[in-house]
């Protein structure tokens, strides 16, 4: 068994005294009792892991799921990943081991989820059906200096504490180069130029999330920030990213100024600064150059042919893009009333440029929240209207990741081709990994497609892309349907509390929780979420609001929500 800390080197950077002494209290209190625990033998330390060998696998494997469940419950500034092998050993004159059975574990743990257990193949064979753990197949993996690829399986422990800990921790720095763009500045002394500025950074990070060399925190998470004095290295720390950019825009007069500096959030050294002015008839000319200079600044091997490719194919008419920007923060809301304004904005913009594909993927959305949302005074339109869209954007621009995520989202709710839908999403987590929107939708897909497991992971992924997000209720949401589905209902009462906290007056948040609770037989708890839903959505009849397909595929949240008295 090989364990290392996640990002030790930063983390001893950060902070080097408490990170070392942290360290040691886990080795003292944690790894060093539970190997004793279950006979295991610790072979060495090193300056941020260690290496054991056990007389069994299944020893192995239990010792590693207490130890990472020790560390999450513990609140544990750390992070472990640890990699189990069983194969062949040479034993030194010193007791030390090695040969190709510790190089497997060990370059196993170097693949390891951030808090996760990865085993070989034949540690799986071993322990299948014998230990209170699930498992993930994560297929061949061909690892550093081992000459046959690996079949390898991620350890799922049956454990309440996981989840939970990972909806609340503080991210770690992600392995690869991570920024998070923050609000700019709006200098023009005009309240009604806000949008303006809010949607040139929109655009900064739209390209850089299409770099998959990077790791860019979501919009909603970065603005969480604005009209803050701020304290670039909490920022850092609490979105869980290296390198912070900060700017100011100043429009006035037909030309628009933007200034920008990038900020190592570890050191608080600035690496970057630089300013851009243009007419506003070139605004998009000047947010690939911002995206160059700042991509430059962070990893200057790219290849000149990915900073092209950050480039997103723009509206005809900047008029139509100018609507685009306006529907946006309308469409974060999730009101009656914002959505209503969203569409016509969305509208609006397309009636301007017929060709402009991501905002006919919007208005699909927003009929589709319209339906969803019990919003709609005529659902059929609606409907209709989404559906129409839908196929509009996927004609326009079937390449954009975006896109593709908002047509699958559509799609999954509105029309219920499961084959066709799972590939779309799959297809815009493919083309831009750090997509914010792309797993969200994916999670969706999966939610209603039936395949609760998956749809847990790209949430999950969601969370992790926009850790602060203010809508992250939706996540939690639809987190807790998918594990009402797979039984595990202190889990959703868990997501859907979070949720709650966080918007009680979204309805699906209380539709979780009075199906989890009556599932439970905490009927009064079910019956009071279950008058919140009627409170907050008079119309509300499962038949409605679930709609058949759903119905079909989420089986144990409807006889939950039966159970809680609901109305067919």
């Amino acid at each position: 068994m090989a364990a290392d800390v996640v990002g030790y080197s930063a983390l001893m950077e950060r902070a080097e005294e408490a990170t070392y002494a942290e360290f040691e209290r886990l080795k003292c209190e944690v790894i060093e009792p539970g190997l004793s625990r279950h006979d295991g033998r610790l072979i060495k330390t090193t300056g941020d892991g260690a290496l054991a060998e056990f007389a069994s696998p299944s020893a192995a494997v239990r010792c590693a799921v207490e130890i990472q469940e020790s560390i999450a419950s513990g609140r544990s500034s750390l992070k472990l990943r640890i990699g189990v092998n069983l194969g062949e050993v040479i034993v030194g004159a010193d007791g030390d081991l090695f040969g190709d059975g510790i190089n497997i574990a060990v370059r196993l743990e170097g693949v390891a989820d951030p808090g996760g257990i990865l085993i070989s193949e034949k540690v799986y064979s071993e322990v299948e059906g014998k230990l209170d753990a699930g498992f993930e197949d994560r297929g061949e993996q061909q690892l550093k200096n081992i000459a046959k690829p690996v079949r390898a399986y991620a350890v799922r422990a049956q454990a309440h504490g996981a989840l939970t800990e990972k909806m609340s921790a503080a991210p770690p720095l992600p392995d690869k180069p991570s920024i998070a763009v923050l609000a700019f500045q709006n200098m023009s002394g005009d309240p009604e130029q806000e949008y303006f500025a809010d949607g040139m950074v929109e655009e900064i990070i739209t390209a850089l999330s299409r770099f998959k060399s990077l790791f860019v925190i979501a919009r909603n998470s970065s603005f969480t920030f604005k009209g803050r004095a701020v304290d670039i290295k909490e920022v850092g720390r609490r979105l869980g990213v290296r390198y912070v950019l900060e700017g100011a825009v100043r429009k006035a007069s037909g030309k628009v100024r933007i200034t920008g500096q990038l900020i190592d959030a570890i050191t608080g050294a600035h690496i970057w600064a630089d300013r851009f002015e243009r007419d506003l008839t070139d605004v998009f000319a000047l947010q690939d150059e911002v995206t160059a200079a700042v991509v430059s600044a962070i990893q200057p091997k790219l290849f000149q042919t990915e900073i092209a490719m950050a480039a997103r194919r723009r509206p005809e008419n900047p008029t139509a893009y100018d609507f685009y920007l306006r529907a946006m923060p309308h469409f974060y809301l999730t009101t009656r009333e914002s959505l209503t304004e969203a569409i016509r904005l969305a509208h609006r913009a397309l009636e301007l440029d017929p060709r402009f594909g991501l905002v006919a993927a919007l208005a699909a959305v927003l009929h589709t929240n319209n339906v969803v949302l019990g919003y709609a005074d005529d659902p059929q339109f609606d409907r209709q209207e989404a559906i129409r869209l839908m196929r509009l954007a996927f004609s326009l621009d079937d390449g954009d990741p975006d896109t593709l995520a908002w047509a699958a989202l559509t799609s999954t709710f509105m029309v219920g081709d499961r084959e066709s839908e799972i590939e779309m999403a799959d297809r815009a987590v493919a083309l831009n990994p750090n997509s914010y929107v792309a797993w969200i939708c994916r999670g969706w897909v999966h939610r209603n497609a039936g395949l609760p497991e998956e749809a847990i992971r790209s949430f999950e992924r969601a969370i992790r892309a926009s850790p602060v997000d203010p809508l992250l209720y939706r996540l939690f949401t639809g987190m807790g349907m998918a594990l009402i589905e797979l039984r595990r209902f202190e889990e959703a009462i868990v997501a859907g509390k979070k949720a709650l906290r966080q918007n009680s007056s979204f309805p699906a948040v209380n539709v979780v929780l009075a199906s989890a609770f009556a599932h439970l037989g905490r009927d009064a708890e079910a019956r009071e979420a279950a008058a919140r839903v009627l409170e907050l959505d008079p119309a509300f009849t499962i038949s409605a609001r679930m709609g058949q397909r759903r119905q079909a595929q989420a089986k144990l949240e409807i006889e939950g929500l039966r159970k809680a008295g609901l109305p067919e």
